[in-house]
């Protein structure tokens, strides 16, 4: 398949240049779409044929949920049977945005969209791009990140080229996105509303808008094989980097004095290691190939550029990557959400 690539200003563009695209997702294709978190990829969330396609691009799991995204409130009532209190106040207050919810789902969504589920996923995207394109298809959107099922989400249209080149109809190139991990997921289907995977809206927002939010053990942890996920993120192995990887936990000159150990028996090894680092800490490193996430001081900086970092070290061929831990609080929950999936749960306390 021949994959057309095509450039798209998100803050001027016209419905001409996404008419193309629209009709492509209209038809059963696949699009490649920027949103404010990470690429997506896009097909009618009402066809069956199509959601399996994505299955198919992606090398993702079939029990794995797909979020439908909506352009405006208007479309919300066509996919679910019932628009629980919390759904509403959290739409009012974060949509459009960065935040997933579940609903219960009517007929019409089929089960290859839900990975079998009597709940929908829902998301209305805040990048002008994402919403248009949705509007102009005239169908809810499926969209997963844009990458091969287990890689690191695609932030820049060139991480969704090296994934999905040939596999897909359509790439629409709008730069960098803008938060850089996926959205807030929360389950509104249920007598307590609950976090099934932490992101730009953070636990502290969520409560403060609803009063009592659960956490998924999911979050926490990873699930057992015979659990059916509840929503995307939740059972399999994400965000891998092909390296193997270490997060370390602890007070930061234990974790510099760690890694800086165990990055020198890498090397002597004849290993090429990688380390994940901060502006605070880069000049406390003594080997190892150094990549700055970002700044302790700005969370945001840190979440931006994770996937980015990750795929750096892929490119770059690494035998193992060394992590710094971060604050569990705020965004950090969703930063140390993504970085204990890349590593696989494989941590260490020191």
């Amino acid at each position: 398949m021949n994959t057309k690539i095509i450039q798209i200003n998100r803050e001027n563009f016209t419905d001409a240049e996404l008419a193309e695209a629209a009709e492509i997702l209209r038809n059963g294709g696949l699009v490649a779409i920027p949103t404010e978190t990470v690429y997506g990829l896009g097909a009618n969330a009402l066809d069956e044929s199509a959601s399996k396609k994505i299955y198919e691009a992606k090398g993702r799991p079939s029990d794995n949920p797909l979020i439908a995204h909506i352009s405006c409130m208007d479309e919300l009532s066509a996919l679910v049977s019932e628009i629980p209190e919390a759904g509403r106040k959290l739409a009012e207050k974060y949509w459009p945005g960065p935040l997933t919810m579940v609903f219960p789902k009517k007929e019409i969504v089929p089960y290859g969209t839900t990975g079998g589920l009597e709940t929908v996923a829902i998301r209305m995207p805040s990048d002008p791009v994402a919403n248009r394109l949705i509007k102009l298809a005239g169908v809810p959107v499926a969209a997963p990140s844009a990458n091969t099922s287990g890689r690191p989400s695609p932030t820049k249209a060139e991480h969704v080229v090296e994934d999905m080149n040939g596999k897909i109809e359509m790439i629409i190139d709008s730069g960098e996105v803008g938060i850089g991990v996926e959205s807030t997921i929360v389950d509104v289907s249920g007598k307590v509303p609950m976090l099934l995977r932490p992101g730009a809206i953070t636990m502290e927002m969520l409560r403060e808008t609803l009063g009592e939010v659960e956490i998924d053990p999911a979050i926490l942890g990873p699930l057992s094989a015979d659990v059916k996920p509840k929503a995307p993120g939740m059972k399999y192995r994400h965000y891998a980097p092909q390296a193997e990887m270490t997060l370390v936990e602890g007070e930061m000159e234990h974790v510099v004095e760690f890694i800086n150990q165990e990055a020198k028996l890498a090397l002597e090894a004849g290993l090429k290691v990688g380390i994940i680092c901060t502006e605070e800490s880069r000049e406390s490193y003594q080997c190892g190939m150094l990549k700055v996430i970002g700044s302790r001081e700005n969370e945001e900086s840190v979440a931006h550029n994770l996937f980015a970092v990750l795929r750096e070290f892929d490119d770059q061929k690494v035998d193992c990557i060394f992590s710094e831990s971060f604050s569990k609080d705020r965004l950090g929950q969703a930063i140390m959400n993504r970085l204990c999936k890349a590593a696989g749960y494989h941590i260490v306390k020191v």
